[in-house]
Order: structure tokens, then sequence, then C-alpha cells
């Protein structure tokens, strides 16, 4: 069973910086490729970065490029996202996701794809 959970988020005042964690069990975490999404009150669910231990490929949304950065750890089965000069429209709660049958991040990354989820961490930016 695909289990995945996130840590890390809180309050952070804009300009400052985050590291999320997503810790995953269940799979072979290698072979696949785990989302960061996150959803603002409100809005939709939305695709921030992706990684995959399969073909390497990395992927980041347009709003978070040269900001956050993505990254993983084989030997604690985990992925980092790791998130600087953070804005009050980066408000949301942040979720990781993986499927057994998505192993790159190569093609679009929606919300569609990714069947396993975790529990999500809250980030607020506020001053």
């Amino acid at each position: 069973e695909v289990q995945l959970v996130e840590s890390g988020g809180g309050l952070v005042q804009p300009g400052g910086s985050l590291r999320l964690s997503c810790a995953a069990s269940g799979f072979p975490f290698d072979d696949y490729a785990i989302g960061w999404f996150r959803q603002a009150p409100g809005k939709e669910r939305e695709a921030v970065s992706c990684i995959s231990g399969n073909d390497g490929s990395v992927y980041y949304a347009d709003s978070v490029k040269g900001r956050f950065a993505i990254s993983s750890d084989t030997t604690r089965n985990t992925v980092y996202l790791q998130m600087n000069s953070l804005k009050p429209e980066d408000t949301a709660v942040y979720y990781c996701a993986a499927d057994l049958w998505v192993r790159t991040c190569a093609v679009v990354v929606t919300t569609t794809r990714f069947g396993s989820w975790g529990q999500g961490t809250q980030v607020t930016v506020s001053s």
C-alpha cells in the first residue's frame, strides 16, 4: 500500500523559507514519480513540482520556478520541497502524491494522474 506523509509546513513571513518533506512507503521509491501539489482556499488543487527517480525528470510550475527546489533522498525514501522567497500567494495546503502508473514528470503533471495522496501540510505566508 502506497503511503505518503507530509511534514514541514507552518507560518512564515513573506520572503522567508520552508522545507517540506514527503516520506514515502509501500512501493519502490526509486522507480516512480512523486509530485507536490497545493490547494488554496476556494481554488482548485494545482501542481507545484514533480521529481522522478525512474528517469530523473523534474517539473516546476511557472509560479514557483527559481524559488522552489525539489530533491529526493533515496536512503530515506523522502522527497523534499525547499521553498524560498515565499509570497502570500503561496499560502495553501501542500500535498505530495504518487501513483504506480506514473514514472515520469516529463508529461503534463496533473492531479488526475496521481491516485495516492498524503494528508497535506498547511503553509501560511503572512506578516
